[in-house]
């Protein structure tokens, strides 16, 4: 078995005043397919952030690991991680080539320069990636004549052409309309049904599609259960985590909650 794709260790992490982690550990195995499910303020933010190394956990206490490593550089977390954001979606202009956002992932930056070119094995590593994605036909549209539901999977599109070992979707479905959703989470089932691992990270339990195994619960940076789907996403696991009465249904393979 190969290193896992995240590993925490007893991890105290500082965001200004604040300790958001005091002594979190979470081990997340390669290929794996796990939601982080929390209301806001549960520390998900500061997850992600220590994920892409904008934030750091204190020194000589505990330990962080992306597939085995103990530091690793931006262009290790764009070969080995797919990410996307609510917040991509507004970092390309609107007369950017829907196919050069995908080719953008290559290097990792958010345009692309005059005269930058593209080799042909580059093209076709972008070309498999759109058809994953399903967009493969929207290719030559410009970014900003693309439906939100559309930009999202082409950012998705974009997080796979260097096939990472791992993709985190923070709060995938933010703002899109049901139809966009839809469409959306269908390609991750899809990619999840593969074998893609996928870490989720949301406030929404709607998010977490039946291809999902395991959920980790938190609030207020500590994790309150962690284990099967199902075993997690009881009663009397989300009114702790949420703060509020809640009765759990369970509807093709989805979770509903609800006032209780």
């Amino acid at each position: 078995m190969g290193s896992p794709a995240l590993e925490l260790e007893n991890v105290t992490v500082w965001r200004g005043e604040q300790k958001v982690f005091d002594g979190l550990s979470l081990r997340v195995e390669s290929g794996e397919r796990v939601a982080i499910l929390g209301p806001n303020g549960a520390g998900k933010s500061t997850l992600l952030a220590l994920i892409s190394g904008d934030v750091h956990p204190v020194a000589d206490q505990g330990s962080s690991r992306l597939f085995g490593e103990e530091r690793w550089s931006l262009y290790d977390l764009r070969e080995r991680v797919g990410l996307i954001t609510p917040e991509q979606r507004g970092l390309f202009d609107d007369d950017e080539l829907a196919s050069d956002v995908v080719l953008t992932g290559l290097h990792g930056t958010y345009g692309i320069t005059r005269g930058q070119a593209f080799t042909a094995t580059e093209k076709r590593r972008a070309w498999k990636a759109m058809k994953a994605a399903g967009v493969h036909e929207l290719m030559w549209r410009d970014y900003g004549e693309l439906s939100s539901g559309e930009r999202c999977r082409f950012l998705l599109a974009r997080s796979l052409v260097h096939e990472p070992g791992m993709l985190i979707l923070d709060e995938p479905t933010t703002s899109l309309d049901p139809p966009g959703a839809w469409n959306f989470m269908g390609v991750v089932r899809s990619l999840m049904r593969q074998g893609t691992g996928v870490l989720l990270v949301t406030h929404d339990v709607r998010e977490i599609s039946p291809e999902i195994d395991r959920v980790v619960l938190m609030r207020k940076g500590r994790i309150l259960a962690d284990g099967k789907k199902r075993e997690v996403l009881r009663a009397e696991h989300l009114s702790a985590c949420y703060g509020v009465e809640t009765a759990v249904s369970w509807r093709d393979g989805f979770c509903e909650i609800r006032p209780a």
